[in-house]
């Protein structure tokens, strides 16, 4: 096979795999005007002192949720919602201070922290930490009382 013969079939492969990757639940850019007027009045009470950096739809197991990305202040704070304007999700950048001890911990056991966030589902509350140890970075998740949930 010449190396022209072999250019277009990888191309062809490429663009097949992107576009099966995209098929399979892959974020889509939304505007505001365009998600039910639930979401939109949902977006609008949650974002109130805010700034909007993004909003998608994304498709799980058949059901529709709407994702937030805000920042407060210079923090992140992104949230999850359902098509009725409920939130699943809140996803927000919080100060090391400002997580419990036994977070604290289980963090600083991990390697030097440089990120941590507050992630509410629910009634259940879970901290997310990039910790750098030994020159590699890696995601730390705790439940409130330190006991690790994931390391990624």
């Amino acid at each position: 096979m010449t190396k022209r013969a072999v250019l277009p079939i990888a191309v062809l492969i490429v663009v097949a795999l992107s576009a099966s990757i995209g098929a399979s639940g892959a974020d889509k850019k939304v505007r505001l005007k365009d998600v039910p007027p639930a979401v939109q009045n949902a977006i609008k009470e949650q974002t109130k002192g805010a700034t909007i950096v993004g909003l998608s739809e994304e498709r799980e197991a058949g059901t529709v949720f709407y994702e937030v990305e805000t920042t407060v202040s210079g923090r992140t704070r992104d949230l999850l919602l359902d098509s009725a304007g409920g939130v699943v999700e809140l996803e927000e950048e919080v100060t090391l201070d400002s997580v419990p001890a036994a977070v604290r911990t289980a963090f600083a056991a991990a390697g030097r922290v440089r990120k941590v966030e507050a992630v509410t589902k629910g009634t259940t509350v879970t901290y997310e930490a990039d910790v750098e140890a030994a020159g590699k970075r890696s995601e730390v998740i705790v439940d409130a009382h330190g006991r690790t949930v994931s390391k990624k």
